[in-house]
């Protein structure tokens, strides 16, 4: 306390006379000053500031649930194929793409007359290596149904209305071979064609009645005779 006494100023000393209980209070209210001034100090000193991370931009395009919400086809594939059965392709899937999603075509099967450009049509069904029988069908190495109405052979176009011969292909039938159709001449062969190219080809038989010249009473001749 002596020590403390001496370091002090006159005025103060005399003002606190010599009194120990006087000293005491000084000292601690000098270590409470020195106390508020360190905690001062170190609360006001320099923080460490992090940079924010970067947020890495999404990439462009759909997402997958978009992707998968878009408009589908559902084809039946059987035959000769790896994983024959219900196959779910995006609309403006081919033949080819129904094949790969069924695993491919198996080893020796002969695909001659099967138009793997074909584009798909909801509910079809496609017959791969195999010769069907029944009603509406005939012959073939592969069959694809045209149309949702059932089973039509792959054969490719050839003369149409002979007995016994394989339904005509208004998807590739030449003006030439539409020709010998019954009731059908060279100018209304050219108007099939002609509607084909504007219209990217037959899904359906029933498509053939937006032809100009053929009406229901020649519609009703043709149907059985032809096909996608």
């Amino acid at each position: 306390m002596l020590a403390v006494r001496e370091r002090l100023p006159l005025w103060l000393r005399t003002r606190c006379g010599l009194e120990r209980r006087s000293l005491v209070a000084l000292t601690v209210v000098l270590v409470i000053a020195v106390g508020f001034a360190v905690q001062h100090f170190w609360a006001g000193r320099p923080q460490p500031v992090r940079a924010p991370e970067l947020v890495r931009a999404a990439p462009p395009g759909p997402t997958a649930p978009a992707r998968l919400a878009g408009p589908r086809v559902v084809v039946d594939v059987g035959g000769k194929v790896r994983d024959p059965g219900l196959q779910r392709l995006p609309a403006g899937s081919r033949v080819a793409d129904a094949l790969g999603a069924a695993g491919g075509v198996k080893p020796g099967t002969d695909l001659t007359g099967l138009n793997r450009a074909r584009m798909l049509v909801d509910g079809e069904q496609i017959v791969v290596g195999v010769r069907p029988e029944g009603p509406g069908t005939v012959a073939g190495a592969g069959s694809v149904a045209g149309s949702p109405a059932g089973p039509v052979t792959g054969a490719g176009p050839s003369a149409g209305g002979a007995p016994g011969s394989p339904p005509l292909s208004l998807s590739s039938a030449t003006a030439a071979q539409l020709d010998t159709l019954p009731g059908v001449g060279p100018v209304l062969a050219q108007r099939i064609v002609d509607h084909r190219a504007q219209q990217g080809g037959f899904r359906t038989v029933a498509q053939l009645r937006e032809v100009t010249g053929i009406g229901d009473r020649r519609f009703a001749t043709l149907k059985d005779l032809v096909r996608p």
